[in-house]
């Protein structure tokens, strides 16, 4: 008997557009697995600074991936990143973590290895469908996904989320930290426009269930029969 290929759903889309957390309400409302591919960037960044070793080093960075024992739940309801033994969900959403991860993730030995993980988990979810969410999700991870989106919104609504996500943050500084996450990542892979066969849902005009219906409504136009919502 041949395995059973999970149903994936690909995310793609700036900081601050929503990818994660409407990706995981999505995933909550059709029983599938969640997978944020931006925690692996981000626990690596964090085990390349604890094991003492400059972010801007590629060479180090690289050399790094042999002791960098990642883990990652896939439940949307709540999982956790582990780097080996130490429960990093939190430290890896620090500032400091968030103004260095860039320079990690644009290494190509460092995505290259990352991205066969997470074929590997979305290959081996156990759950009749994954959402994976990320920046080259729907052009370089799964570009073969039955359902590829390109979640956006308008600057300002993405600065005014960001500033919200972030305890004590003004919005000014919240936008300069999303002006130059966005500028650095776009060196490696563009985000910002649909490539052929990705649909757009651009929510500036919509609030949080808006978006997630939005999503929906493409899941179900490209597959019903995978999209009864629990």
């Amino acid at each position: 008997m041949s395995p059973v290929i999970p149903f994936v759903v690909a995310v793609d889309g700036p900081a601050g557009s929503g990818k994660s957390s409407v990706s995981k309400a999505v995933a909550r409302r059709l029983g599938f697995g969640f997978l944020d591919t931006g925690a692996a960037y981000r626990a690596l960044a964090w085990h390349v600074e604890a094991s003492g070793v400059d972010t801007d080093d590629a060479a180090s960075v690289v050399a790094c991936l042999d002791s960098f024992d990642y883990r990652i739940g896939t439940d949307p309801a709540g999982y956790a990143v582990h780097v080996g033994d130490i429960d990093v969900t939190d430290a890896i959403r620090d500032p400091q973590i968030s103004a260095v991860v860039s320079a990690v993730a644009r290494v190509p030995e460092v995505r290259r290895h990352l991205i066969e993980l997470f074929r590997a988990i979305m290959a081996t979810v156990d759950a009749p469908g994954i959402v994976a969410e990320g920046r080259d999700i729907t052009t370089v991870v799964a570009p073969d996904a039955p359902v590829r989106i390109l979640l956006t919104a308008s600057e300002a609504v993405r600065m005014g989320r960001r500033s919200a996500e972030l305890a004590g943050s003004s919005a000014e500084a919240a936008g300069e930290q999303l002006r130059k996450r966005d500028a650095a990542d776009s060196k490696v892979v563009d985000f910002m426009t649909a490539a052929d066969g990705v649909t757009t849902v651009d929510s500036t005009e919509l609030d949080f269930d808006q978006t997630v219906d939005a999503v929906l409504g493409v899941i179900r136009a490209a597959q019903p029969v995978v999209a009864p919502e629990r």
